[in-house]
């Protein structure tokens, strides 16, 4: 009990971090505080999002999560399974193909190497943030797989929310202020998170 409640703490924290530092791009408007305000951002979202979840895998495990809170578990475990492999398959192609596209366009990489420029190619032509999506879409999974009820809402209700708080209050701020108006434009035309398929299809024609 104890790891889930470090757990909790530790989104709860997240979103607190998340809002000073949106208050600090505010108070401080410029390309230096929102580079230095994006490395505390990358060290919270693992330190206080991934390593807690990895915690998790060995203690208490993923199964045991909905014993321990006392809960049923998902119905349907088999094809609870199949779901999540496809989920996970699907985040982990996301993750992928934008890192690649962060370090080849962007001269950069999540959460190490700040990138130099906007990236449009691939993912980033349907949604802003396809690497948050892919991390998203694989946690979700991981619960599906686990045939964790707990894990599955938890994501939803907990983990997803504090996150996309982050991008919405800090980093659309400072990704405008370190990358100007090529961001704007592009958060223009791209959505924020969920891809517009329909609308791309229509535009090539």
């Amino acid at each position: 009990m104890q790891i889930i409640l470090l757990q909790i703490t530790a989104v709860f924290v997240f979103a607190v971090g998340s809002l000073l530092l949106g208050r600090w791009l505010r108070r401080s408007m410029t390309k230096e505080t929102a580079e230095r305000a994006s490395r505390y951002s990358h060290f919270m979202y693992w330190g206080l999002l991934v390593f807690p979840g990895l915690i998790g895998f060995f203690n208490p495990g993923l199964t045991h999560y909905d014993a321990i809170l006392g809960v049923p578990s998902l119905p349907l475990r088999f094809l609870g399974e199949i779901i999540g492999a496809l989920l996970v398959l699907m985040g982990g192609f996301l993750l992928i193909i934008t890192n690649r596209s962060l370090a080849r366009v962007g001269n950069g990489a999540a959460a190490f190497i700040l990138t130099k420029r906007v990236v449009i190619e691939r993912a980033y032509k349907y949604t802003r943030n396809p690497m948050s999506l892919g991390y998203y879409v694989a946690c979700l999974g991981v619960g599906f797989l686990a045939g964790s009820t707990s894990l599955v809402v938890g994501t939803l209700l907990v983990v997803i929310p504090a996150h996309i708080f982050n991008l919405k209050y800090f980093e659309e701020l400072e990704l405008e202020l370190r990358y100007g108006q090529p961001y704007q434009e592009y958060k223009i035309g791209v959505p924020f998170l969920l891809p517009n398929l329909m609308a791309r299809r229509t535009a090539a024609k």
